[in-house]
């Protein structure tokens, strides 16, 4: 019987860790998983000429535009380490750049939804009961943007530019292990734009690795009293309570690239990253007192400063994941008061994403996850 509908039970989203992986153990399914949107658009010239009004043919000039989207849950790193960054734990947390395994060059990633019937869990299913895969293949990474706030729940949205997409209907189960197989590479070698042939397995859906199922918003912390002094609004106070009240944060890590294309191949054979890359951090919070500056005097600040976001687990003392900006300075800074609502201030801090020896300026990330994500 034909399925009516397709809601998230039923599906779920993996990556692999290379667009040649193929084995079980080379793929991994991502944890906390929200949402998935997915689409391609072919680009045509058109070819007309005199005499005629209508087009003659329509040609594909340029690779087509693939499009990746998903959120999830933040957890405790395990996503971030499967999607390609650098998350370190304990004293390494500053050792290595959060985004440079997506500043080097590779053919990228692949990524793969599975569908089993309608009304049946993706979980407790193998791969007898896949009804359809769809995969996205030689995928880069071109944001990456974490959002904290009052009553949320932290989420990650991630954006990915693909070469190629395709599909795989009633794949069966591996004959060798208790993966999914029977599922078409999606990714194209990007020297000569032809689609890989080999098979890909992926492993049995499972509800994760992680023992985390959530991080709370009340187990969030937020330093910026480094930068006290460079804004008009207390940014740390005599105490605590006395500095604004943050409402919510945005931590925007924006990787545009360009494809780099050459003649006698219809993919660009290398999208390379966009620099200088600048983080964002957005904050919002309820105003109360500010401090005696001039923005003439600020004008004249030197030197970067810190940003910690450090979110904890229900014992409220543990570090689950920790956010450490380096170089950070203070972008703009706006009030606003009307009736019936609080006066607010929303500040924003930039940084500049350094060499992968640099650990001075960028993003670093620490996590709790110190389980290996590919074997």
């Amino acid at each position: 019987m034909a399925r009516n509908r397709v809601i998230y039970q039923s599906e779920a989203l993996y990556v692999s860790n290379d667009i040649n992986s193929t084995t079980e153990t080379a793929h991994a399914q991502l944890e906390r998983v929200q949402s998935a949107n997915y689409s391609f658009t072919i680009n045509r010239q058109d070819i007309n000429q005199y005499g005629q009004a209508a087009r003659i043919d329509t040609i594909v000039m340029d690779s087509p535009t693939v499009s990746l989207d998903f959120s999830y849950y933040l957890t405790d790193g395990f996503n971030e380490r499967a999607l390609g960054f650098y998350v370190g734990t304990g004293t390494n947390a500053t050792s290595g750049q959060f985004a440079s395994g997506h500043m080097l060059q590779s053919p990228g990633k692949n990524f793969f939804i599975t569908t089993v019937d309608e009304g049946e869990d993706a979980k407790g299913t193998n791969g007898n009961d896949i009804k359809g895969i769809i995969g996205l293949g030689n995928a880069f990474l071109s944001d990456y943007t974490l959002d904290l706030a009052v009553g949320s729940l932290p989420t990650v949205s991630v954006s990915m530019e693909c070469a190629n997409i395709n599909s795989s209907v009633d794949a069966a189960i591996s004959g060798t292990g208790d993966g999914i197989s029977g599922i078409d590479n999606p990714a194209v070698d990007i020297t000569n734009g032809q689609e890989l042939t080999t098979n890909i397995v992926l492993p049995e859906y499972s509800t994760g690795l992680s023992q985390i199922t959530a991080l709370r918003p009340g187990d969030i912390t937020v330093d910026i009293t480094a930068l006290d002094g460079v804004a008009l609004s207390d940014l740390t106070g005599p105490d605590e309570e006395d500095a604004i009240h943050i409402q919510s944060v945005s931590l925007s890590v924006p990787l545009s690239r360009s494809p780099l294309q050459r003649l006698g191949t219809r993919f660009a054979y290398a999208r390379t990253v966009d620099f200088p890359v600048n983080v964002t951090v957005s904050v919002n919070a309820i105003c109360n007192d500010i401090t005696a500056k001039n923005l003439a005097t600020l004008l004249q600040e030197t030197g970067g400063k810190d940003i910690v976001i450090t979110l904890k687990g229900e014992d409220g003392t543990s570090s689950k994941m920790k956010y450490h900006l380096k170089g950070c300075r203070l972008d703009s800074e706006s009030f606003s008061s009307s009736i019936g609502s609080n006066k607010s201030v929303d500040l924003t801090f930039s940084t500049q994403i350094g060499g992968t020896n640099d650990t001075d300026n960028g993003l670093f990330v620490s996590g709790a996850n110190q389980s290996g994500v590919f074997s």
